[in-house]
């Protein structure tokens, strides 16, 4: 309960002061020009000036309020290193009893995550925007009810600066306890430049810096050199010493189109605060500029033209066809006038600029002696090499001037055996063949039923077929009397492709409906330059919506053990079983920024998840120097909590607010009024009867004084 005295005039204070002055002036001439002082006179002036200022004694029900400890909690990525986020519980548990014992006081915990939105692009900004929220947690807070401010963070704060400082109006401390410690050391990997994309057979340059960093009671002396190690598609391709702080270049060649993964490592510091920051995974895919195909015609058929508008339709085929119909020496008696004055380029095509091709293909090629047996030897190369190979064979192929008699034969996986048949068939797919991504889930190809049989094919037939031998592990589609049509060869670094057929066209003039005639194609020729999607033994793994997606393709369908090594280095085993199509899929959670490592004991395969906010990982150190100036300016202190956590004291507004093992907490006496009583000092009737009173002592004395003189 408060008593206290106010003032209430029930006329204007203009009009008192001018009732004042001029009883002053009335009095001041009575007492100059007749020597009396007027007191009875001036006594009712008083007590009409008393009734007109009215004064009360008002009292006031009051109710003391507590006054308000914020704590901001950093919940950032950079919070989640080393054990940052155990003492963070710990801080926030001992400031939590420190306040139980202090009476009168309410706890309110914020917290701080990594990301906040950007008003002006309505998207996400990185970085940890502390004061941002501290902004708004002081806004939300009641008027003089603010103890102090505790910030429980790594000091890494990505929005402080000197207009920010300027416009935060708070008088009560600001203390800071750092998570980490002056002791810490980090290495990173940084990734100065990388492409997105790159040419097929052309190679990417990647530019990067290793950097070293120490907390502020540790010298910069880790060494002039790390070791950083590279692979790219999960094979190891080299480990070099590189200079610290020194920017290195390197090269990576893109054998393929689509996604190369390229891994780097860079070998971590003794007691690292972490090793988070010291692995990069780049994803770079390889995109062809042009596809050069050489096609080489051979014996007229009316699929020819087939080959040749198919090819031609694709804007990013560069075509160089060639029909080779006699050799040069042979004379046909053709006018001079209609005989073409280019002579056919041989050994440009096979020996000078073979590998420049990303695929060759022979259309019924028959051997007439133009092209020597050392042009067969250059393809045998080309293919050994890494080249791609396709093969569309007729009748040709079982005769002496077969190719398969050249030095080709040894590459190619069917052997003829001389008999052709000419009668009308639909291809299908094999059980491999619908394992295999070339082949299968082609549109047509039929439908598994639920007793685990397949649908016949609802595409065309064809009228032809090469017999030959060829292992069923190379066989992706049978013909007439399920004999091989289509046959695959891999052969050393090459690939070799056999179509056992010339009436393929069929399908793309769509007799009985046709069939998948530019898919197939397409697939195959994509498998024979090594796309990683069409492999038939492949792992893939992406991250998406949280979760580690893995497929694994197989021609076999025994089950397969997938060994997944989370970034905390912990392995987890999972079984996987194959569809009827080749396929298995498994999904992992993804418990933690990082790399993930995928194996299933032949093939290995990486993924990455980043933080969102990569600035936060850009300097994991503890940093006491962002926060400082707002310490200083509300007279706060600055812990390592690792090293000390302090007590919690109640401190006056004026007193000192940090020492040695204690920060203060403001005491501001904040209170809620919850009832007012006004009771008037000079009741009305008492006034009235005052005033009249003096007036009357005032008329009898001056009435007295007249009589005597």
């Amino acid at each position: 309960m408060i008593d206290r005295l106010v003032l209430a005039p029930i006329v204007p204070w203009s009009v008192i002061y001018l009732f004042a002055g001029i009883c002053v002036f009335v009095f001041a001439f009575v007492i100059v020009q007749h020597k009396v002082w007027p007191l009875w006179r001036i006594m009712a002036s008083l007590f009409i000036a008393l009734a007109l200022i009215d004064p009360k004694l008002v009292r006031e029900e009051r109710v003391k309020q507590k006054d308000i400890v914020l704590v901001l909690v950093d919940r950032s990525t950079s919070q989640t290193v080393g054990s940052r986020r155990v003492l963070t519980d710990k801080t926030i548990k001992h400031l939590q009893t420190q306040l139980e014992r202090l009476p009168g006081t309410e706890l309110r915990i914020e917290t701080v995550h990594d990301l906040a939105p950007d008003p002006k692009i309505g998207n996400y900004e990185e970085g940890t925007f502390l004061i941002r929220r501290l902004r708004r947690a002081l806004n939300a807070l009641p008027a003089g009810r603010l103890s102090g401010v505790v910030i429980i963070t790594d000091g890494q704060v990505h929005d402080m600066s000197e207009e920010v400082m300027r416009s935060i109006a708070i008088t009560s401390p600001v203390h800071v306890l750092l998570t980490g410690n002056s002791t810490e050391i980090d290495r990173r990997l940084i990734i100065e430049e990388a492409p997105t994309y790159g040419l097929v057979g052309k190679e990417a340059l990647i530019q990067f810096k290793v950097e070293d960093r120490a907390g502020v009671k540790i010298k910069n002396s880790f060494g002039d050199a790390a070791q950083v190690t590279l692979r790219q598609n999960g094979t190891l391709i080299g480990q070099a010493m590189v200079p610290v702080g020194v920017k290195t270049n390197f090269k990576i060649a893109l054998k393929h189109a689509g996604p190369t993964l390229v891994y780097l490592e860079v070998a971590p510091i003794s007691k690292e605060l972490s090793n988070v920051n010291n692995k990069v995974l780049l994803r770079i895919n390889g995109i062809r500029d042009r596809l050069r195909v050489l096609l080489v015609s051979g014996q007229p058929h009316v699929g020819e033209r087939a080959w040749r508008n198919l090819l031609k339709s694709d804007p990013a085929v560069d075509l160089a066809h060639f029909t080779i119909l006699r050799p040069p020496d042979k004379d046909d008696f053709t006018p001079l006038k209609e005989i073409a004055l280019i002579a056919f380029p041989t050994r440009e095509l096979f020996e000078l600029k073979l590998k420049e091709f990303d695929l060759v293909i022979f259309d019924r090629y028959v051997v007439r002696n133009v092209l020597p047996s050392k042009y067969f030897h250059n393809i045998v190369s080309y293919v050994r090499g890494g080249g791609a190979l396709l093969f569309s064979v007729g009748p040709e192929y079982v005769g002496k001037q077969s190719v398969f008699n050249t030095p080709l034969g040894r590459l190619l996986p069917a052997k003829p055996t001389g008999e052709i048949i000419n009668a009308g068939f639909k291809p299908y797919v094999t059980e491999i063949g619908r394992r295999h991504p070339i082949t299968g889930g082609l549109t047509g190809s039929g439908e598994f039923i639920k007793d685990g049989t397949v649908s016949k094919p609802s595409w065309g037939r064809w009228f032809r077929q090469i017999e030959t031998s060829a292992k069923d592990v190379r066989t992706l589609m049978r013909g007439h009397s399920a004999r091989p049509l289509l046959v695959l060869n891999q052969y050393e670094e090459g690939r070799v492709a056999v179509i056992l057929s010339d009436h393929i066209w069929l399908w793309s003039r769509g007799f009985e409906g046709g069939g998948p005639y530019g898919e197939l194609l397409r697939r195959t020729t994509h498998w024979l330059m090594k796309e990683p999607e069409l492999e038939a033994e492949n792992l893939l793994a992406e991250i998406k919506d949280g979760k580690l997606l893995i497929k694994r393709r197989s021609l076999s369908d025994a089950s397969r053990k997938i060994t997944v090594r989370h970034p905390n280095g912990i392995s987890k085993e999972y079984r996987v079983r194959f569809s009827p199509n080749g396929l298995s899929s498994l999904e992992v959670p993804v418990d933690a920024v990082g790399h993930y490592e995928i194996s299933d004991g032949t093939l290995n395969t990486q993924s990455a998840t980043v933080a969102k906010n990569q600035k936060e990982l850009s300097n994991l150190l503890s940093n006491e120097h962002i926060l400082k100036p707002l310490v200083e300016k509300t007279r706060g202190g600055i812990f390592w909590a690792k090293e000390i956590l302090p007590n919690i004291r109640r401190v006056g507004a004026n007193r000192s607010r940090v020492g040695k093992e204690w920060i203060g907490m403001v005491e501001n006496n904040s209170y809620v009024t919850t009832g007012l009583t006004q009771v008037s000092l000079l009741p009305p009737k008492f006034l009235i009867f005052a005033i009249l009173g003096m007036v009357m002592l005032a008329w009898w004395r001056e009435g007295q004084k007249n009589i005597q003189s």
